[in-house]
């Protein structure tokens, strides 16, 4: 599944070239407003941090929710307390687009987050001339020569690599590169079976001074309060969020 998903993005990303140069898109991004310091918005702090994810379909839940308006939505979430946001602008299986990046950014002063399956530099400018002040790295999708690639220019163009793993290899993996944010998912992205202790397994080979994110499998604040019991400084959500009230789920969770 997971080859599949980069695969798809890839040829979706070939396609979008053919319309718009990578010197165009390398301008582009030169042109943008910079980006916003998301270390500095998800620093460790006394409550959990919430990462709020725009997300219309998955593939292990299919649809989830219509979203007309993401932009309506990012500003529920800032309203909400959110910390960043999250939006999947992959369209295969997701139902995403740089579009919604785009219409998100242009209404919320926290930083978003370009999350897609990124494994060239292509994707990488787009994202920033796009708005994104962080782009997602998934670990199991690069080779550990092109993950540092990624990772450098994500940093030379001023925004903040979230690296993503799923094992204690992978984990070390995102240390290699110099991670300064370190995401757990829950779910496999090869299987999409979850495992919602895994976090809790791999966060004390995160030292001190990286921030700790948990991913996936979260429906309830008992779910957020389980991965800030386990040490994570920030938790990504995104199904409870979008199937439910935003702002009174946000405020529940942020309790925890």
């Amino acid at each position: 599944m997971l080859s599949d998903l980069v695969d798809g993005a890839l040829e979706d990303a070939a396609v979008r070239r053919e319309a718009v140069s990578l010197a165009d898109v390398e301008q582009a991004a030169a042109e943008a407003v910079p980006a916003v310091d998301a270390l500095e918005a998800l620093s460790p702090r006394e409550r959990v941090h919430i990462i709020a994810e725009i997300k219309r379909s998955s593939p292990s839940r299919g649809a989830l929710a219509e979203i007309s308006d993401p932009a309506s939505l990012a500003l529920s979430y800032q309203t909400g307390g959110a910390s960043a946001i999250s939006v999947l602008t992959e369209q295969r299986r997701f139902g995403g687009s740089l579009e919604d990046l785009m219409m998100v950014k242009s209404v919320v002063r926290l930083p978003v987050l370009r999350k897609d399956f990124i494994a060239e530099p292509y994707q990488v400018f787009e994202a920033r001339a796009a708005g994104a002040d962080l782009v997602l790295l998934i670990v199991a999708a690069l080779d550990q020569r092109t993950l540092e690639t990624l990772y450098n220019l994500i940093v030379e163009l001023g925004m903040t690599p979230l690296v993503e793993t799923h094992s204690a290899e992978e984990v070390s993996r995102a240390l290699d590169v110099g991670a300064s944010l370190v995401g757990v998912n829950a779910r496999n992205l090869s299987t999409f079976e979850l495992d919602q202790n895994l976090f809790g397994e791999l966060a004390d080979q995160i030292p001190s001074g990286v921030i700790r994110i948990a991913e996936s499998a979260v429906k309830s604040a008992a779910d957020v309060a389980h991965y800030r019991k386990a040490g994570a400084d920030v938790v990504l959500v995104g199904e409870a969020l979008v199937t439910g009230d935003p702002i009174a789920t946000l405020q529940e969770f942020l309790d925890c």
